[in-house]
């Protein structure tokens, strides 16, 4: 297949989604490596970049090299394929944006993981419905309310103007992350936020992303991921 390598654990959507949405959006062929050659070819195609190996998946093999870090992918991508605005203001006020769906994205892992990421959930139980507690009530309100007031920037659609661009597509999957892993919570929210609903709606009636989503190749959320759905985390 023609196009980018995109490296990233096979059976989650994890941080990897934010890369695929745009990529599915721009029609941009790619081909998800490591669901067709396992995990160990990608450790080997990781080891083989050293010392300018990526210190993680998710990576894009292009050109000979890595470009990894979801944020910095999306930054590539964009320059690369108009999936940002032409305006260098625009388009590093949609970077700062992004930067900041990281941030999110962390603490909600960190709730589910608040002592050791490599520990199982059940064995962090009482400390993980410590962390969720101030997550829900406090820092989703702050960051959604950031978010929402950037809806208002423009008129229309889109975050950045008059097309979609990558931080569209980043929002539409935080927004679907957060409505699985604490579907009580953002329901309660929701009427705050009419503005990152629309443009949820919006980014999933794109062509490319409305036939992704209805492909076997977006796999469903689960609680392997990032957003994960614990029913004793969730509380309006």
């Amino acid at each position: 297949m023609s196009g980018y390598r995109l490296w990233y654990w096979p059976t989650i959507q994890g941080r990897g989604e934010f890369v695929r949405l745009a990529l599915e959006a721009g029609g941009i062929a790619y081909e998800d490596c490591a669901r067709h050659e396992g995990v160990e070819a990608m450790m080997r195609d990781m080891e083989s970049r050293a010392p300018r190996a990526p210190f993680a998946p998710p990576y894009l093999a292009v050109d000979g090299h890595a470009v990894a870090q979801v944020a910095d992918i999306l930054l590539y991508l964009g320059d690369r394929h108009g999936l940002a605005p032409s305006s260098i203001t625009e388009r590093y006020w949609v970077h700062q944006l992004q930067l900041t769906v990281a941030d999110i994205v962390t603490e909600a892992h960190d709730v589910h993981h608040p002592v050791a990421m490599m520990d199982y959930y059940e064995d962090q139980k009482p400390e993980a419905a410590r962390a969720a507690a101030p997550f829900r009530a406090e820092r989703m309100p702050k960051f959604l309310d950031h978010f929402e007031a950037a809806t208002r920037v423009h008129r229309g659609d889109w975050i950045a103007g008059a097309q979609w661009s990558y931080i569209d597509t980043s929002l539409f999957q935080l927004v679907a992350g957060l409505r699985y892993a604490f579907p009580r919570r953002m329901a309660a929210l929701a009427p705050r936020y009419p503005g990152l609903a629309a443009l949820h709606d919006a980014v999933a009636a794109l062509p490319g992303v409305s036939a992704y989503l209805a492909s076997e190749r977006r796999l469903p959320f689960s609680e392997e991921g990032i957003f994960r759905h614990y029913p004793e985390l969730d509380a309006e």
